[in-house]
């Protein structure tokens, strides 16, 4: 009698575990095809601007250049950057998108990109393109001083050893012992399609669509970072941390990259050669400056050429991202079978019902009257974001403060675009749409009750949320 209750009770378990199995919701993953992104603006490609077509055709060629320290032409690669190309980060399924699915920075020290470093142990050939900070400077005995706050960006690689180099010889940062002292977070590229949209959201249409988010019974507070400078509303990073795409551009030439620029004209040490956390230390080595023999900033305006060829980098960089077409939805494909329509408009319901739109707002409004091309004037923004920063809660947070975002605020990630990118969250920590709404629960997180809705749908009500947010 007992073997036989022991075989049927594992028969029973098993048909359970099989149960599961036929249940069990499926993030359908990136999808394939062409949905036009990476396009630019309609009223761009009929040049309605007389003009603006070049500037964006211009800008999308310099943000696929690939730059050297020295040469006829080039800006100056580092001394220490995290890649030599504006599309190495941004390039899935796009130019102008997320990290691709081969990362780039993998080859580096192999292709004599930066020929004497180590390779991270971060990196790998399939993970994502990265940037990483140390939240906190460390004491002597090498542990993370939780007085003593960083945050700024750890350059992945440097020059040493290329034969453009000169005598610059510079190390890089400890990854392993901040891996150790538990002292390391990394970050992911923001894609950029639709960026001009955001861009030209007036204040006021987002303050007002912020008090209608406010009027909710899921414990959503949200705000946002401004600008230090002038006040107003800044929206561009993962903390919204940026107020313009010009901005946006010559930080990351700079950071990135290692190139001085009209908005950031000096080159870049890392944040404990500024004498940070009690250093003492100076920046950079003179025979490490001035390594393209241009001066400064090595990004600058060219008197000398005519039409867009006169801009700088960074603004080039600029009007290309602010040109770009916002994300296409798309059909999906779920196992090899395309998605019926009525799953997706379901899943669309379902989205606003349990309260995932109260943050990813399908619009915070129209945008203001355009002086650069029609496409931006007076357009709805179907971004899936209110661009407020929100808490996201311990199973989020980075402890990295920018602006007026603290360590576990993140800007609300705009979700167009989103089933054609790879890697997901702020740092690339999964590739499951599942893994990443589950991360959306933890102490402290304004999103833990939806999150806790989501769990509440039946299987197949869950599995067309899944595809609804692919199809975006």
């Amino acid at each position: 009698m007992l073997k036989k209750a022991a075989v049927t009770l594992a028969l029973a378990m098993a048909v359970l575990w099989l149960s599961g199995i036929s249940n069990a919701q499926t993030d359908p993953g990136v999808q394939s095809g062409n949905r036009g992104t990476g396009a630019a603006l309609s009223s761009v490609q009929t040049d309605d601007n007389a003009g603006i077509l070049a500037m964006f055709t211009d800008g999308q060629s310099r943000f696929q250049e690939v730059d050297v320290v020295s040469g006829v032409g080039d800006t100056g690669l580092g001394p220490r950057f995290n890649s030599n190309s504006c599309s190495s980060c941004h390039a899935q399924p796009a130019i102008g998108g997320s990290g691709a699915a081969n990362n780039p920075q993998a080859t580096f020290i192999s292709t004599g990109v930066a020929p004497r470093d180590s390779m991270p142990y971060f990196v790998t050939p399939t993970g994502p393109t990265v940037e990483v900070r140390f939240p906190f400077y460390f004491n002597r005995n090498g542990s993370a001083n939780l007085n003593a706050p960083n945050g700024g960006v750890e350059a992945l690689f440097t020059i040493t050893g290329r034969p453009d180099a000169g005598s610059c010889s510079l190390t890089q940062p400890s990854f392993s012992a901040a891996k150790a002292a538990n002292n390391i977070i990394f970050r992911i590229p923001t894609p950029t399609f639709g960026a001009g949209l955001i861009e030209n959201i007036d204040d006021s249409t987002l303050l007002s669509n912020q008090a209608r988010n406010l009027n909710n019974r899921l414990g959503i507070s949200g705000t946002f970072n401004h600008n230090g400078n002038d006040g107003t509303i800044s929206r561009f990073g993962w903390k919204a941390q940026n107020k313009s795409l010009h901005i946006f551009s010559g930080e990351a030439y700079n950071v990135e990259m290692g190139i001085s620029n009209l908005l950031f004209p000096q080159d870049r040490p890392l944040p404990g050669e500024e004498g940070g956390g009690g250093s003492g230390l100076t920046g950079f080595p003179s025979n490490c400056l001035n390594l393209s023999g241009k001066g400064y900033p090595e990004d600058s305006i060219n008197p000398g050429e005519s039409g867009p060829g006169m801009l700088d980098d960074a603004a080039a960089f600029a009007n290309f991202m602010r040109s770009l077409a916002p994300p296409a939805t798309g059909s999906v494909v779920l196992n090899g079978n395309t998605v019926g329509s009525s799953s997706i408009s379901n899943g669309a319901a379902l989205f606003s019902s349990i309260g995932c739109a109260a943050c990813h707002n399908p619009s915070p409004g129209k945008t203001q009257s355009s002086h650069i091309t029609g496409s931006l004037s007076n357009a709805s923004v179907n971004a899936y974001s209110d661009l407020e920063i929100h808490h996201m809660g311990s199973g989020l947070t980075d402890n990295v403060a920018q602006g007026g975002a603290g360590g576990d605020q993140f800007r609300t990630a705009p979700l167009w675009g989103l089933g054609q990118r790879i890697f997901l969250l702020h740092d690339g920590r999964t590739t499951n749409l599942v893994s990443a709404i589950h991360a959306h629960h933890s102490r402290g997180s304004e999103a833990s009750t939806v999150e806790g809705h989501y769990e509440s749908l039946s299987p197949s009500q869950q599995q067309d949320l899944l595809n609804f947010l692919r199809s975006l």
